[in-house]
């Protein structure tokens, strides 16, 4: 598959949704994730990111007396455990979470789970898992087709240098809103700092549409982390 240029991809789409990036800087020191959330309707805009106490973030009403449906709105997109750390786009981060806990893989987790349920998307649960060695995971469980069936796909990456995989919920904009299609998307990732990491991902989401950012570096080698929250309601 073409490598392709993370902020084009990007920058050239108005609605892929809730994204996950997960690679390796271009040192080849860090392992790097990015997790960020789109939304059109004024629920879904509602929401800010903030530290949880697991390790990572959660979402949270932006102005608590405008939240109309905590549903798939609320939930730890990130958490960590044993020096793994877990990004999805709703509550399955929980799933792995419990499952891993009790030495289970995330395979087994998300065989419990499926798409959401806001027919007719049928949003896909997009998850990913970054090893302490900077391996990563990462899976879409989607419908058929549009069909109320749900399809569960895994990929597996060794940490290579300056790469990266970009998965997200929706392949454009529209109504219904397609899911995406095929295997995640190559990336190159040509950065060392975690600021102009999360500077040029935040500047090239679409303007109207983006809500949150969050951006996490990883020290390979003696695990300290950086860690990056952007919101667009402050």
């Amino acid at each position: 598959m073409e490598i392709k240029n993370l902020l084009t991809e990007l920058s050239t789409n108005t609605y892929p949704g809730r994204g996950i990036v997960l690679g390796n800087s271009a040192d080849g020191k860090k392992a790097v994730i990015a997790y960020f959330i789109m939304g059109r309707s004024v629920n879904s805009r509602n929401r800010i990111f903030e530290d949880n106490d697991r390790g990572g973030i959660r979402t949270k009403a932006f102005d608590e007396s405008k939240m109309e449906d905590p549903h798939l709105i609320i939930y730890n997109p990130v958490l960590k455990l044993d020096g793994k750390t877990i990004v999805t786009n709703g509550d399955q981060t929980d799933t792995i979470y419990d499952f891993m806990k009790e030495g289970k893989c995330y395979r087994h987790a998300l065989l419990t789970r499926e798409y959401e349920d806001d027919a007719p998307n049928y949003t896909p649960r997009i998850s990913g898992v970054v090893k302490p060695d900077g391996d990563y995971v990462l899976s879409i469980l989607k419908s058929n087709m549009g069909k109320p069936e749900c399809l569960r796909f895994f990929y597996e990456y060794p940490a290579s240098k300056g790469l990266g995989h970009f998965l997200h919920t929706y392949k454009c904009d529209g109504n219904p809103i397609p899911s995406f299609e095929g295997e995640p998307t190559p990336v190159a990732i040509d950065i060392d700092s975690i600021d102009e990491f999360t500077d040029k991902v935040w500047e090239n989401l679409n303007e109207d549409n983006k809500v949150s950012l969050f951006t996490r570096f990883i020290d390979l080698e003696t695990g300290e982390e950086e860690t990056r929250i952007v919101n667009k309601n402050i």
